[in-house]
């Protein structure tokens, strides 16, 4: 599993495009994984044919351990066949062999994943104590993007005695070996990574032995002999048993774009301070403009529709007041002010919702910020979003109008200034030139971060953006 950047140390296999026994060619995509933040497809860097897939689809895989192995003619050893075709953790036993034998080609080529680019770094394994079948001179071939990780290896099941020679855990003084991703996962939970029994390939501690630690705190007399997940609470026998068919409970797994999403909306509801206001106003000169707009010959081909109108009346009200396009420097304890606009626009995809963002949008005409919002959602939908589109965001809109939803109060975006709810757009009686007339309404709910923006400042912007929908001719007159 490569190393995609962005902080990401894990990826779920979401597609196999290959088989055992097809042929593959240097670049040809061979899967597509889900990272937290998009869901990305992976060339090989190799021509060769396929001996064995190492994960099932659905798996969540750690960087840097080996997802697929090919036979790619460069006289390798039989032994290395008959190793891919095992299991996935056996194909994985022997990664000390397989370094030897693969660094000289790496030196030689350096392949290199699209997107991904070449990593310069001379990281070296460290010595690890010998575990049996290390030494059988077989070896997988992998998807390497940077050079192996010192902890970067599968799990191969054993018993935790006859890996580290003390009876299990490690002894007093020495560090456990464990992967970043595990280590962190230990600390998440709390677990001294010293008393966790390994039974990973040379003592290594899986995530597998961390979960089983954990639950041996909560339940110490529960046997733990082997790494295991929980087992279910049982149903008191009292309890009226579900129908034929039925489940009384479904548990679905929070991983992906769905986890990386709730972590950040937990950091930024208790990290910056939230202030959300709102405003009622008429838009029926608005909703005429889009109409007239749809009309226009200049205009053919693009999609013209209330969000344009709305994103273009944001850019003004920033240009009217910039000092609410900024962002907050925890470190330095510094205000930075951004002279660009990324404007996110968030989006509700089957992975998640996501907020991808249209860069440089204060410089875009009407035309080019039609052609990018819609190219935007189009990618968005069909799950294609790269994790550089998600970066650097600046103000945010989300249009919960679209599920007839009035308004919100809608959290920001970690690292981001302001976000603006769009609510539903409907007929209403409205007071219009001394006279009850059904108009079209609509409220606004703009969120934002106190410690950047008071309240004078929050309340001047959204008054000018509801200002620019109302009488949408000052979208030229404040342009």
């Amino acid at each position: 599993m490569p190393d995609v950047g962005e902080g990401l140390t894990e990826a779920e296999i979401l597609k196999w495009y290959v088989q055992p026994g097809d042929t593959v060619t240097d670049g040809q995509v061979v899967c597509e994984v889900e990272t937290a933040k998009a869901a990305v497809e992976l060339p090989i860097p190799f021509d060769g044919t396929v001996h064995a897939l190492l994960f099932e689809e659905g798996t969540t895989v750690d960087v840097g351990q080996v997802i697929i192995s090919v036979q790619t003619g460069e006289a390798e050893a039989p032994a290395a066949a008959a190793a891919a075709a095992a299991s996935a953790p056996a194909a994985a036993a022997a990664p000390v062999a397989a370094e030897a034998a693969e660094e000289p080609a790496a030196a030689a080529r350096q392949p290199v994943l699209v997107g991904y680019g070449v990593s310069q770094a001379s990281t070296k394994r460290r010595p690890r104590k010998a575990a049996p079948g290390a030494q059988n001179g077989s070896a997988a071939v992998a998807l390497p993007a940077v050079p192996a990780q010192p902890e970067a290896v599968a799990a191969a099941p054993a018993a935790p005695a006859a890996l580290n020679g003390n009876g299990g855990a490690p002894a007093a003084g020495e560090r456990p070996l464990a992967k970043p991703p595990v280590r962190k996962l230990a600390k998440d939970l709390g677990i001294d990574l010293a008393s966790v029994v390994p039974t990973g390939e040379g003592g290594v501690v899986t995530r597998e032995d961390v979960h089983a630690a954990a639950a041996s705190a909560i339940t110490p007399q529960a046997a733990v002999s082997a790494p295991a997940p929980a087992a279910p609470a049982q149903v008191p026998a009292e309890a009226s048993a579900p129908a034929a068919g039925e489940a009384r409970e479904t548990r679905i797994p929070v991983k992906g774009v769905r986890k990386v999403t709730a972590q950040a909306m937990v950091n930024s509801a208790f990290t910056a301070p939230h202030v959300t206001e709102f405003i009622t106003f008429d838009v029926t000169r608005t909703m005429k403009l889009v109409q007239e707009l749809k009309e226009d010959p200049d205009l053919a081909g693009l999609r013209i529709n209330p969000l344009l109108l709305i994103a273009k009346a944001v850019l003004v009200a920033i240009r009217r007041n910039p000092d609410v396009n900024a962002s907050w420097d925890e470190a330095a304890q510094e205000i930075v002010l951004k002279h660009y606009v990324n404007l996110g626009i968030a989006a509700a995809t089957p992975r998640g919702l996501i907020v991808p963002n249209i860069k440089d949008a204060h410089a875009k005409t009407l035309g080019e910020l039609s052609a990018a919002l819609s190219e935007l959602v189009g990618t968005a939908r069909d799950g294609k979003t790269s994790p550089a589109d998600m970066q650097n965001g600046t103000i945010t809109i989300t249009n919960v109008g679209v599920f007839g939803v009035d308004t919100g109060t809608p959290i920001l975006n970690p690292g981001e200034s302001a976000i603006l709810a769009v609510g539903a757009i409907k007929l209403q009686p409205w007071v219009h030139k001394g006279k009850v007339k059904p108009r079209h309404v609509t409220t606004l709910a703009l969120s934002f971060d106190h410690r950047l923006i008071d309240g004078e400042l929050g309340s001047k912007f959204l008054a000018d953006i509801a200002a620019v929908l109302e009488h949408p001719r000052r979208l030229v007159t404040w342009a």
